[in-house]
């Protein structure tokens, strides 16, 4: 895997994994938010102790139940992507940052290296309720990729059309 160090760097963005799940006829895995109307592929943060690819894998399992040994890592992006959240979500997220006990966490948005993975067992294996914390989303769905482009919220419009321009071309044919 090339190097994207340093991975917390000062430059005002989360460090973040995003996952492209595809079956073998190569539509994409589409999530819903849990009570929410949002849909996305599954995504997360990174803690500063562990690498990209363990990021990946544990968010890979928060989100969707899914472990290593049920996927294959197909490709990753061979830089950062980067998007900008809007002005209403950062103020939420100084305002839960600044609550009892946390330190204040400032960024204007999440730079994600994005990794595509192959789905190598039935869909059954997908288990929404299987991390270990509440889960995050409540629904799912396999969509070709226009579907998710156009669908995506607005400010990942642009991260999601460069992650499968560059991803894309490793998806199945069926």
């Amino acid at each position: 895997m090339q190097n994207f160090e340093p991975i917390f760097a000062n430059d005002g963005y989360r460090p973040n994994v995003g996952i492209i799940i595809c079956n073998h006829l190569g539509q994409v895995f589409w999530a819903r938010r849990i009570n929410k109307d949002g849909w996305q592929f599954p995504q997360g943060g990174v803690s500063r102790n562990e690498s990209l690819v363990e990021a990946m894998y544990r968010e890979l399992h928060e989100e969707t139940g899914l472990i290593q040994r049920q996927v294959r890592l197909v490709a990753h992006t061979k830089k950062w992507l980067h998007y900008d959240l809007p002005q209403r979500l950062l103020c939420n997220q100084r305002r839960v940052a600044q609550g009892p006990g946390r330190k204040r966490v400032s960024f204007k948005g999440q730079k994600q290296v994005w990794f595509l993975l192959e789905l190598t067992e039935d869909d059954s294996v997908v288990d929404l309720e299987a991390g270990p914390e509440a889960p995050e989303f409540d629904s799912w769905r396999w969509v070709d990729t226009h579907h998710a482009i156009d669908n995506i919220v607005e400010f990942k419009r642009g991260v999601y059309q460069q992650a499968l321009s560059e991803l894309g071309r490793f998806l199945p044919t069926s």
